[in-house]
This record gives C-alpha cells, structure tokens and sequence, in this order.
C-alpha cells in the first residue's frame, strides 16, 4: 500500500475517532441531565451494586452514569482526550477495547467494592484508556504511539494517584479499568506490526529518513 493511502486511510479514522468520542460525550452528557432531573435515581437503579447479581447489568450503564455535574466535568475532558487517542488506529479495534475495560472495570469493582456502595461513573473506562496509551505502543512497536504514551504519562501523571485506595472514590473500578486497558493493549495489538527492518550496517531502509519521521508523515502531520 502505498504512504499516501496507507496516510489517507489513517486520517479517515482519526476523524471516525473524533466523531465517536464527541458522539459518546453528547450521550453521557444527555443521560447526565435525565439523571439530574430525577435526583440521580438512574445512578442508584442502574449503577454497579457489589455482589448483587441482580446488578450485573449494572457494568453495561454504570460508565454513562455520573452522581454530580462536578462529576461528570471532571471525567469529560480526560475521557476524550484518552478516548480519542485509543481510537485513531482504529474504531473497531477501539469498541473492542471498550468492551474488555468496560467488563474488566465493572466486575473487579462489583467483586471487591463494599457491598453498601452503588458505583457509577466513567472513570473506569478513563483508566482504561489511559493505560491502553501508555502501552500500545510497545505492544504495537509503533513509534508514534511510544513517544505518544510517553508524553501521556508525564502530563497526566497525576492520574496515577487514582489508582490509589481513598474513601468515598471508585478506586476498584480505577484499578482494575487501568489493568483491562494494558491487556487490551497486548490482546488487541496489531499482529501485523513489525520492528523496522535494517539494511547490512545498521541502518534503517531509506537511508537517513527516521523511522519515527516516516510514521508523522504517515498520519499526514
């Protein structure tokens, strides 16, 4: 294939994966003001309710449920930024890895939560995507997406304190959303993915032309 359809193709789901995320954010947030106008009865109906099994459902609607507008602000603008770039290789590889944080965040909380507390909120999935950034790269041995993860966790590396126990905040659904996102990261990784090849003396084919410039062309930056 050649650089400038392989740079189309790229572009294309970039922009699927701008719209997805700007098309969930728009859901979460009209769910967010049928939940406010019943006093936030759809988050303790439809949130995670530990050790219930009436409740598992509950993993499926817990992350597009909020308990304050406080709440839903402060996950929004992380929520996207993580979600899209989750998804710029590939809408369809990203709702797998939806799926599998989604299940893995809503069960290790309905597993190890209080059994008093009803959990609800998209964290879960954050943490998630934010531990599928850091890796996919290494796992993928894209460069872009190595640098990418890298600067991630410098500038959001305030994140990794929730991770940490703390009472009255859905640590479990952090925990366990951050570790469904690395294995997504190696489940879904791309099996075609190959380290660059180098020619007789160590360099890389092209001569002087990195290989962390060549995929930036690629994307069409």
């Amino acid at each position: 294939m050649s650089d400038g359809r392989t740079a189309e193709i790229m572009i294309a789901e970039a922009r699927k994966a701008f719209w997805v995320m700007v098309g969930f954010l728009a859901l979460i947030w009209a769910v967010q003001v049928a939940n406010w106008v019943s006093g936030y009865s759809l988050s303790y109906s439809f949130g995670i309710r530990p050790w219930d099994v009436e409740r598992l459902p509950g993993i499926v609607s817990a992350p597009l449920l909020h308990w304050s507008w406080a709440h839903i602000e402060g996950n929004s603008g992380p929520l996207f930024i993580f979600g899209f770039l989750a998804a710029y290789r590939g809408v369809r590889r990203f709702l797998g890895v939806t799926g599998l944080i989604a299940v893995a965040s809503g069960l290790g909380s309905w597993f190890t939560a209080d059994a008093a507390t009803v959990g609800a909120g998209a964290s879960g999935l954050v943490f998630g995507y934010f531990g599928y950034v850091l890796v996919r790269g290494a796992f993928d041995r894209h460069l872009i997406d190595i640098v990418i993860g890298l600067v991630m966790g410098l500038c959001f590396a305030y994140q990794f304190a929730g991770l940490l126990p703390a009472e009255g905040i859905g640590w479990q659904a952090h925990v366990f959303g951050f570790v469904g996102g690395i294995l997504g990261g190696y489940l879904f990784r791309d099996r075609g993915a190959r380290s660059v090849e180098k020619e007789p003396g160590g360099t890389p084919p092209g001569g002087s032309r990195p290989a962390l410039l060549k995929e930036i062309e690629d994307l069409g930056l």
